[in-house]
């Protein structure tokens, strides 16, 4: 079994440690894309933050990790009412997976063997109050894609097929990385991640001996290299945890309300998900720093992760979009 490499020990990209860490602060804010240069740390980062993630109660042997014996479906038989501690799930979408795989399907073995019609439960019913993570998202094909856009927006997986009627949560935080070279995200889908980061390879000399001296230590001694991070992780872990217990205390002044509505006017973004994710992402950024209310400086510092994927074309405007985004923030904001 391959060890994670310690998300504390990631060098630089605080954009993106910092997008990851808020996601698992408040799930509500939708999710984390990251696009990027190859070799920029993009799914070590990802992979990394499951370890930060604190564990979720779920009925024992039930498929979608459901909190409560009542909520376990009834397709799930017979699992009993014994409420144990597990990891917040995180699992894999690789590309090139079949709908099948991704939402479920007739149980083949169980009908040929015992003549039982059953439900094998796909990737969506693991990752329920968990990650569903999706490298290269950008190469996704459409079909796969539509199938995410619909359980996104219903928190609801609907299997109709092969006899079978089945039903079940699917709610989950979608993390995706991809690099742009290769292609561009839908806009459908784009517009279903919370928070949007690019990454790119430093430029620092020092800053990336650094990323060589540690990455050379990780591999040389996986267990040795752990172990000197673990305390730096746990310090996260237990951040993270306090921040989820404080955030429904943190208050929201009307001023913040206000920057947040005239922000996205100014932008010309579509629709209200971009006020929403701000304020939602500007409360967990709050919890996190031990602030008891949403100010400016909080949403200043994130407007660019949680406004920059959702601006219009510009063909006037040759100017990136975090970019575009900080001249706005600036104006609004001062």
């Amino acid at each position: 079994m391959t060890l994670a490499f310690p998300f504390s020990a990631i060098v630089g990209q605080e954009e993106m440690k910092l997008a990851l860490i808020l996601t698992a602060i408040d799930p509500k804010i939708g999710g984390v894309l990251v696009f990027g240069d190859r070799g920029t740390g993009k799914s070590t980062a990802v992979r990394a933050v499951a370890e930060l993630l604190p564990t979720i109660k779920a009925v024992q042997g039930c498929p979608v990790n459901a909190a409560t014996p009542d909520d376990c479906p009834d397709w799930a038989g017979a699992v009993g009412k014994k409420i144990v501690a597990r990891p917040t799930p995180v699992v894999d979408l690789p590309l090139g997976v079949t709908e099948d795989r991704v939402v479920g399907a007739l149980d083949i073995e169980k009908a040929l063997t015992v003549g039982e019609k059953a439900f094998q439960p796909g990737l969506l019913a693991q990752a329920n109050r968990g990650y569903l993570y999706i490298d290269e998202v950008n190469l996704l094909e459409d079909h796969i894609v539509d199938l995410l856009l619909d359980v996104a927006q219903s928190g609801e997986n609907v299997v109709e097929r092969e006899g079978l009627s089945i039903r079940h949560p699917a709610r989950f935080v979608l993390v995706g990385s991809g690099n742009p070279e290769e292609g561009e995200l839908r806009p459908q889908l784009l517009d279903r991640f919370g928070l949007s980061v690019d990454v790119t390879s430093p430029t620092d000399i020092n800053q990336r001996i650094e990323v060589i001296r540690r990455r050379d230590a990780y591999e040389m001694n996986p267990e040795k290299f752990l172990e000197t991070w673990r305390g730096e992780d746990l310090k996260i872990r237990k951040k993270i945890e306090k921040a989820r217990k404080v955030m429904p205390n943190i208050a929201t002044p009307d001023e913040a309300l206000h920057d947040c509505a005239e922000l996205c006017i100014a932008l010309g973004s579509d629709g209200l998900r971009g006020e929403l994710t701000l304020l939602r992402t500007a409360r967990a950024l709050a919890a996190y720093k031990g602030a008891k209310k949403v100010t400016r400086q909080h949403i200043r510092q994130i407007a660019p992760i949680a406004l920059r994927h959702r601006l219009r074309r510009d063909p006037l405007d040759e100017a990136g979009s975090s970019t575009r985004v900080g001249r706005v923030v600036d104006s609004v904001l001062g």
